[in-house]
């Protein structure tokens, strides 16, 4: 149960056969709608058809497959088979624990081109060890009966049969429904979005994707300044505090002296060259750009000493453009 509509008209269906069910929602920090409160459409939607929500933690899972995804990627970074394989087989775990008898998706045939695809999902339900027991009852009517079905636990006539990524069908039943409180449709993973995914691929080029590096590439402006070294600078006030949370031991904090500006993080080689390059491109964010030198207060991370001041001339734009990772507007 991601908390868009589709799940919520999936569960609904059930619920009107007279199924007990319970949401399962899978957190992750590449969930768009994973901020505070968030997990939280998941929880609303949970609410509003009176149904108990069981919540995983996902991030960990989605790193591992990240680094090697046997399914390969979409368009950007989105392994979203795997994924998808990943989260029905923890479903069918859950399902195996508390003597449920399916589970139930709110997938469409043919509504995303990787994962839902009907010569895909068979394979899926062959792969996650689910084969006839996974229904989809917005595409029920168009798809092979299920094991529930053949046991009469629910009636194939009370499914729907969409397809393709229209989604008029799924606004009529919203309103049949009276569900009015769900997010717009569109897609909740952030590795679906180009920008986003070339600062995974980034990471993953350089044998750096963390929990930590999944925190700190939805905010901020990234630029690689070698193989080993990256710097990363906040856009706003919020970005900045992200970044200061997540700065580990080992990293650097720059800031401009005097002048409004960001908070900027330098990570992986901080010698003196690479501090000094991070310093110009700290500059160059803030209103120092227009001066021809600006002092920029450099200091660990996690150390309370007040580290020390450089002088450097802000970067210009083709020294910028030359190590940015991606300007993704996502964070």
């Amino acid at each position: 149960m991601s908390g868009g509509l589709d799940s919520m008209l999936a569960v609904r269906l059930m619920l009107l056969q007279g199924v007990e069910a319970t949401g399962v929602h899978f957190v992750s920090v590449f969930n768009c709608r994973a901020k505070p409160g968030a997990r939280l459409a998941a929880r609303r939607a949970a609410d509003a058809l009176g149904v108990r929500l069981k919540l995983f933690s996902f991030t960990g899972v989605q790193l591992e497959i990240l680094r090697d995804p046997p399914h390969g990627f979409g368009s950007a970074a989105n392994p979203c088979i795997d994924c998808h394989m990943a989260m029905l087989k923890k479903a069918g775990e859950y399902m195996r624990e508390t003597a449920a008898d399916f589970v139930v998706t709110g997938e469409v045939v043919g509504q995303r081109p990787m994962s839902q695809r009907a010569a895909v999902l068979r394979m899926i339900d062959r792969e996650t060890g689910l084969e006839g027991l996974i229904v989809r009852p917005l595409s029920g009517k168009a798809l092979p009966a299920t094991i529930p079905e053949q046991k009469g636990l629910i009636r194939r006539e009370l499914m729907e049969e969409i397809t393709g990524r229209t989604r008029t069908r799924q606004m009529e039943l919203a309103r049949e429904f009276g569900l009015t409180s769900y997010p717009t449709p569109a897609g909740g993973c952030l590795l679906t979005d180009g920008d986003f995914g070339r600062r995974v691929k980034d990471l993953i080029a350089h044998d750096a994707l963390t929990l930590n590096d999944a925190h700190l590439i939805k905010v901020g402006r990234h630029y690689r300044l070698d193989g080993r070294t990256k710097v990363i600078i906040g856009r706003n006030e919020r970005e900045n505090g992200v970044i200061e949370t997540f700065a580990a031991k080992g990293d650097y904090l720059l800031y401009v002296e005097g002048m409004p500006g960001p908070t900027a993080l330098l990570r992986g080689d901080v010698g003196d060259a690479n501090v000094r390059r991070a310093a110009a491109l700290a500059a160059r964010s803030s209103k120092a750009k227009l001066v021809a030198t600006a002092r920029v207060c450099v200091r660990q991370a996690r150390r309370e000493d007040a580290g020390e001041v450089v002088e450097v001339a802000p970067a210009d734009d083709s020294t910028a453009a030359a190590c940015v990772v991606a300007l993704s507007e996502v964070g």
